[in-house]
């Protein structure tokens, strides 16, 4: 029997579809901060219960964001995007009629699964639907409606928790992240499963454990401001991470193929988003005690000050892939982490509102410019039948990034004052002028057009399997 013949990629949809993933979660996790106040005060929890609402989450999204993008990379992203987005909507609605805390937690480490499966996807469908060459614009694009989602999160989970209380921002997501899930696996698909590899499971449960031991670690470390807590977990992270290693070098099907991992552009944009978005969350965390304790500004003046970051990171992202174009990404980066890390110095030597808000538009610049260069290496430099696990490693990548940011800070102010985490924080911000070395330059752009991969064969395997 003939198959139908394939649809192309539906290109404006593809990129609704990934810019509404994105802004789903970034909004949950700004808003839900907004109401962990009020939630614990109307379900009687304790201080530890509600930060389990987001540790929980965090450890679950952690744990398997890369074999979600295996998901995605085998079964088809589209597909693992919808499913995210309905369990994501479903969650919330259920968070938001939750009789307690423990329910509360327990639907957030679900909302974290379904996170987790819907985030690779964001990238994975991009990769998919365009060319290498012209992957610039939708991450541009999908970067800055992120930065209106950090900038709108705050203010609108406010509005929503004053008027209507803490469970109206769950339901916040419930209608859009439903559509969007049930469009896209009402939509047709273009072919078939794009490989034939086995799953590594164990490879995937090696990472998870790390992941998983490693965020609870410096989640651990930022809410008790000293190291003693976090030993078990680190030592959990390191044994693991090791066996993973160990295992990933044997195994015939591995989890991370060698065609994502081994180019030092991808490891080196990885280690960028790490980095980058450490210094961001550390240097945020540290500016809250700072604007407040020090100047003396309540939460909605402190708000106005910073608001020059998420203008400046919005106005970064078209600006970066005419950059990106011109310049590539080596030059692009480079410069873009030293004003990240110059914006945190403004910070820290910062007397008054200009030069507060001078600072924060730094980072706002340096910081999307960043996040996408350094996404836009790692997603078009995977080849296309592994972009779901590329997708996984830039999500992990930004979610390690800011646990280990804020751990880092939360020792250091606990050691000085809001300020002392600050100079580290603008190091390591400037560490990424160092990785962008590895990116490839202008002449590097024409070169790499079709990434290493692009032709292989997506199609069965012709040699007889592996027993």
């Amino acid at each position: 029997m003939n198959r139908p013949a394939s649809r192309p990629p539906n290109r404006p949809l593809t990129l609704a579809s990934s810019v509404a993933g994105a802004v789903v979660v970034a909004l949950d996790g700004t808003i839900l901060t907004i109401a962990q106040p009020t939630l614990q005060r109307d379900l009687g929890a304790s201080f530890a219960q509600v930060q389990w609402t987001t540790t929980g989450y965090l450890i679950a999204v952690a744990a398997l964001l890369v074999l979600a993008g295996r998901l995605g990379d085998r079964y088809g992203h589209r597909r693992l995007f919808g499913l995210g987005m309905i369990g994501f909507g479903a969650t919330s609605a259920g968070i938001a009629l939750a009789p307690g805390i423990g329910w509360v937690i327990a639907l957030r480490v679900a909302q974290g699964v379904f996170g987790a499966l819907l985030q690779p996807a964001t990238l994975g469908m991009l990769r998919a639907a365009y060319p290498p060459d012209r992957l610039r614009a939708p991450l541009a694009v999908r970067t800055a409606a992120i930065g209106v989602a950090a900038a709108a999160g705050p203010v609108l989970g406010g509005a929503l928790v004053t008027e209507l209380g803490w469970r109206s921002v769950f339901l916040l997501h419930v209608v859009p992240a439903l559509l969007f899930g049930l469009l896209a696996l009402a939509a047709r698909t273009s072919g078939p499963p794009r490989t034939a590899v086995r799953l590594d499971l164990r490879g995937a449960l090696l990472l998870a454990l790390a992941l998983a031991a490693l965020v609870h670690a410096l989640a651990a470390l930022a809410e008790s401001a000293g190291a003693g807590p976090a030993v078990p977990g680190l030592a959990v992270a390191a044994v693991t991470g090791v066996a993973f290693v160990r295992h990933e070098r044997r195994a015939a099907s591995p989890l991370l193929p060698a065609a994502v991992v081994g180019p030092a552009a991808i490891r080196s944009a990885l280690g960028l988003l790490v980095t980058a978005s450490a210094a961001l969350h550390g240097a945020l965390f540290s500016c809250v005690y700072l604007l407040q304790d020090t100047f003396g500004l309540d939460p909605l003046r402190s708000a106005l000050r910073s608001l020059p970051l998420a203008v400046l990171m919005i106005a970064a992202a078209p600006v970066c892939a005419v950059l990106l174009r011109r310049a590539g990404a080596r030059r692009t980066t480079t410069a873009a982490a030293l004003v990240h890390a110059a914006g945190i110095a403004v910070l820290y030597a910062a007397s008054g509102t200009l030069t507060l808000c001078a600072g924060f538009a730094l980072v706002g610049a340096g910081f999307g410019t960043v996040m996408v260069a350094a996404t836009h290496v790692v997603v078009r430099h995977a080849p296309v039948e592994s972009a779901g696990v590329a997708g996984g490693l830039q999500q992990t990548a930004l979610n390690i990034g800011p646990v280990l940011g804020v751990a880092a800070a939360t020792l250091l102010v606990e050691l000085g004052s809001p300020r002392t985490p600050l100079p580290a924080l603008a190091a390591v911000a400037a560490l990424g002028a160092a990785l962008g070395g590895a990116l490839p330059g202008k002449a590097g752009v024409k070169e790499a057009e079709e990434p290493a991969g692009a032709h292989v064969r997506t199609g069965p395997d012709p040699r007889p399997a592996r027993r």
